[in-house]
């Protein structure tokens, strides 16, 4: 059985060598956790991939990143709901939740088309 990880990079793979990216831009601890503010990704594709794809290139990115994280879709938020935390984390080998996850939770089925933008805006605090 393929783990998560391979079934992202083979996804990633298909859709670039089709000719289709997408840009990530990553801000505050998400683009710390990452080591990059942006990442071109293939598409088209879904938010859901994106996250599959974000956890398994950096482990630990959904639970400690995503959870609480904002998401936009070329410049205007959309609306997702990530799985609670305790159920994320350690569970990025799971496929069957990961298709759970595509199928059920709100924005993961969301369309990423060739050109998009997704951000990842995680909570920044003032003071």
């Amino acid at each position: 059985m393929a783990s998560s990880s391979d079934v992202a990079n083979a996804t990633t793979a298909a859709s670039a060598a089709a000719g289709g990216t997408c840009t990530l831009l990553l801000f505050a601890a998400a683009s710390a956790y990452t080591d990059a503010e942006s990442l071109t990704l293939a598409a088209p594709t879904t938010l859901g991939a994106i996250f599959r794809t974000l956890d398994a290139r950096f482990p630990g990115f959904l639970p400690k990143i995503l959870a609480s994280a904002a998401v936009t879709l070329n410049l205007e938020y959309v609306d997702v709901v990530f799985p609670e935390m305790g159920e994320a984390e350690g569970e990025s080998e799971n496929e069957e939740r990961w298709e759970r996850w595509q199928r059920d939770l709100e924005g993961w089925s969301v369309a990423v088309q060739v050109g998009d933008e997704v951000g990842i805006i995680p909570p920044v605090s003032s003071g």
